[in-house]
């Protein structure tokens, strides 16, 4: 049987799992997914070894104490192994999805909450962007009414602002072949 890692291990008839190799430390990249995977794969293999753990306690008399020494051994070693692999792993979990696993609940709700405020959020914003529109139409209408021709002026002004604000960013965008540069969203 493979290990999840890539090591072989060897299965004898009383269940008991011999690491043959149990070299995930030794996997030294720095692709955060790969050292993700490694972690998951350390998961699972723990969750292994707890199942196979309880197994043994559940049907303990004397003659298995041996092999629930060595699951307990084995348990210990890959908990050791899951905390070396976890520190090259820079995952930020927020508190709120770990209470709610605490709690019993999905953590999709976290999410689903998070979507829900930020719709909420960019509604009020809208509406307030609206209204802000709203009155600067407003007030350019009055003040057309009152001074037609700074109103006028002022409309000449902002049109070549636009203009001049749009060349320039054109032109800081523009490589020398003519391509346009496009900005990598972060």
């Amino acid at each position: 049987m493979d290990g999840p890692v890539g090591g072989s291990r060897a299965s004898g008839g009383n269940g008991m799992v011999s690491n043959q190799a149990n070299d995930t430390t030794t996997v030294a990249a720095d692709d955060p997914k790969q050292n993700l995977n490694q972690v998951i794969n350390s998961v699972q293999k723990t969750l292994g070894l707890l199942h196979q753990l309880y197994l043994t306690v559940s049907s303990f008399n004397a003659a298995s104490q041996l092999p629930l020494l060595q699951r307990l051994n084995s348990l210990v070693s890959e908990l050791d192994n899951m905390v070396k692999l976890s520190e090259k792993c820079n995952i930020q979990v927020p508190m709120e999805v770990l209470n709610l696993i605490d709690d019993g609940k999905n953590p999709d709700e976290f999410t689903r909450d998070v979507i829900n405020s930020c719709i909420a959020k960019n509604q009020v914003t809208k509406g307030k962007t609206d209204a802000f529109k709203s009155l600067r139409k407003h007030l350019l209408d009055e003040l057309e009414q009152t001074f037609p021709d700074e109103v006028d002026a002022y409309r000449e002004i902002r049109a070549n602002s636009a203009a001049e604000a749009k060349r320039l960013a054109q032109s800081q965008s523009m490589l020398p072949n003519g391509d346009v540069k496009v900005k990598s969203e972060l």
